[in-house]
């Protein structure tokens, strides 16, 4: 399996993960281990972008609730962008579609909202 990098980035809206590789039963640790080093502040949001993340598996499923978790535990939100066709259609299967703001890619997702 590909090894997965983690890669950081500020935008206007939060924080920005980059997911490059493979999350899978041997590298979802990887991930769980980042989210508590992620400086993230109430009102503030999470994107993890999933262009180049060619493998999931269960485990990398748990992973991405566990970022969710993390976020919603600090009072963030959380977003998806750039979601494989593989891994959007376990998503939509299992029904995660519903709980994760799914976005084409991080530009879409890190806009402000607009309240009203």
């Amino acid at each position: 399996m590909t090894p997965l990098k983690i890669i950081a980035e500020d935008c206007a809206t939060g924080t920005v993960l980059k997911l490059v590789g493979g999350l899978d039963h041997d590298t979802a640790p990887e991930l769980r281990d980042a989210l508590p080093t992620i400086a993230l502040e109430p009102g503030r949001l999470l994107i993890l972008d999933l262009a180049a993340m060619p493998f999931c598996d269960s485990s990398g499923i748990s992973a991405l609730l566990a970022a969710r978790n993390h976020a919603h535990s600090v009072g963030a939100d959380i977003a998806l962008a750039a979601v494989p066709a593989n891994t959007l259609r376990i998503l939509r299967i299992v029904g995660l579609d519903q709980i994760f703001a799914l976005h084409p890619d991080t530009v879409t997702a890190s806009r402000p909202r607009e309240v009203g």
